[in-house]
């Protein structure tokens, strides 16, 4: 197993690799102007970290978002086009699983995310694998009270929710997460004897996967930009 993981969806252009044991490489860059320029060479560099190929890669695994739309398609159009030229399964993750992952916490939290327009994209966990609802999008002062959060999302609105309650964890979904957690949920895949490529992509597209997910965007409410309406006619 060799995953190729990044996330697109928030302000961190990130990528790494696992191989099904540990994270074998991984690069961020925060900078949320420019995913489109900064991808790919990301990829390349932890390639190069970890002295593989691209024909080395037999799982891409893509954040899913919720995030703005234009960042959130660069990474999964990415994934999608990769695992089309390998010939190799291409994956989606919530982008709040693997923000959850990172934290290594065992206690109910929330994740919150920069969703913009002073809102959050939020989820409630049971733990670091579980997630009990969302993803949802709301202000931060309409967030579950007394309970825990994490993520940049939070830290921003940190006045808002409480500051107490924004515990030290990682801001961003780090590629090295999100690849941990894409291959410890295939791992058990194969454990359940359900080993062959074809049989994990039946489960996947069924739907029924509590993490995994085909490579689509994860969109809550309708893009920034909006085509333009007709003119309005002048009468003389």
């Amino acid at each position: 197993m060799l995953v190729l993981a990044f996330d697109t969806a928030t302000p961190a252009v990130t990528a790494a690799l696992h191989d099904g044991e540990r994270v074998l490489a991984e690069s961020t860059t925060v900078d949320a102007r420019r995913h489109g320029e900064l991808l790919i060479p990301t990829i390349q560099t932890v390639l190069r970290e970890a002295g593989a190929s691209l024909a080395d890669v037999t799982t891409v695994v893509a954040g899913a978002g919720p995030g703005p739309y234009t960042g959130l398609r660069v990474g999964l159009v990415t994934a999608q086009a990769l695992a089309t030229s390998l010939g190799v399964p291409a994956y989606g993750v919530c982008t709040l699983d693997a923000v959850a992952y990172g934290s290594g916490l065992a206690e109910p939290f929330l994740v919150a995310t920069d969703a913009r327009r002073k809102e959050v994209f939020w989820g409630h966990y049971e733990d670091r694998r579980t997630r009990l609802s969302g993803p949802s999008v709301d202000k931060p002062q309409d967030l579950p009270a007394d309970i825990p959060l994490v993520g940049a999302g939070a830290r921003m609105y940190a006045e808002v929710v409480g500051a107490s309650r924004v515990l030290d964890a990682p801001e961003y979904p780090f590629a090295g997460a999100l690849a941990a957690l894409a291959a410890e949920q295939l791992g058990q895949l194969g454990q359940l004897g359900r080993s062959g490529e074809q049989d994990v992509r039946e489960v996947v597209e069924s739907g029924t996967h509590p993490v995994l997910s085909l490579p689509r965007p994860i969109y809550l409410r309708r893009p920034d930009a909006q085509e333009p309406s007709a003119p309005k006619k002048v009468s003389t």
